[in-house]
């Protein structure tokens, strides 16, 4: 019995935890859905973009979606752990199965088709470089905010570099840069080009990608631990389980 009541409790914590996280990212992909100067709306600007770059303008959906799940598990775990309820134990486990079957599946896909994911890159690249030259610096223009938000958060200059925002309404206007592509110690007249290509500051994407390497082991390990507490849970779920048919 007291070992019984210790797995309710932890299982009703590990799934209250669950329900707080899909309510948040619940809320999240509303946002993005309401909000049109995030991404959404960047991605709407850019022309001529491949059908691969057109899906991720659905990312609001699929963060709506992700989080109606995680508080669909997390009230079927919380309610079936309490009232020791064979069906929602059952429909719990069931459903971390498939998500657990479905994260395995998709990290070997991710690791097998590497090129794909190289190929569209190079198709993004492309496609942004074209839409900050064709829109960034335009009054209202969803492009220039998302850039400029970027770049102070990152402290980075376009996607590669500064090269990015040649023929942009914004450099054809002074034949200026942003002021994010240049040190503030030498832009007595502004970034011009002499001052931009003396500040070499680093891109956008390099500077994304140097993040994901510098915090590799933490992605890596909190990979590994949510498919330990998945694993627990459906470990759990099935002791709640029989105990609950005695």
């Amino acid at each position: 019995m007291c070992c019984s009541g210790f797995l309710k409790i932890m299982m009703f914590i590990f799934n209250g935890a669950i329900f707080l996280a899909g309510a948040a990212i619940l809320g999240v992909g509303v946002w993005f859905q309401v909000d049109s100067n995030s991404l959404l709306g960047f991605l709407d600007d850019i022309e001529g973009a491949p059908p691969e770059l057109s899906q991720l303008a659905n990312v609001s959906y699929l963060l709506i979606a992700v989080g109606a799940v995680l508080l669909i598990i997390g009230f079927l775990g919380c309610c079936g752990a309490v009232m020791e309820n064979r069906c929602m134990l059952l429909t719990f486990f069931i459903i971390v199965l498939i998500i657990f079957i479905a994260e395995v599946a998709g990290a070997i896909v991710l690791f097998v088709f590497t090129d794909v994911a190289e190929g569209l890159l190079g198709d993004l690249e492309d496609e942004v470089k074209r839409s900050i030259q064709a829109n960034y610096g335009n009054e209202d223009s969803s492009v220039t905010t998302f850039w400029n938000t970027t770049m102070d958060e990152l402290k980075c200059c376009g996607f590669r570099n500064y090269t990015d925002f040649d023929d942009s309404p914004f450099n054809n206007r002074a034949e200026l840069y942003p002021p994010q592509c240049c040190n503030s110690t030498i832009t007595e007249g502004g970034c011009d080009l002499r001052a931009a290509q003396s500040s070499d500051i680093d891109g956008c994407f390099d500077k994304l990608v140097k993040l994901i390497e510098d915090n590799a082991l933490v992605i890596a390990a909190v990979a590994i631990g949510i498919a330990a507490l998945e694993i627990a849970a459906m470990v759990v779920s099935m002791i709640l389980y029989k105990k609950a048919g005695k």
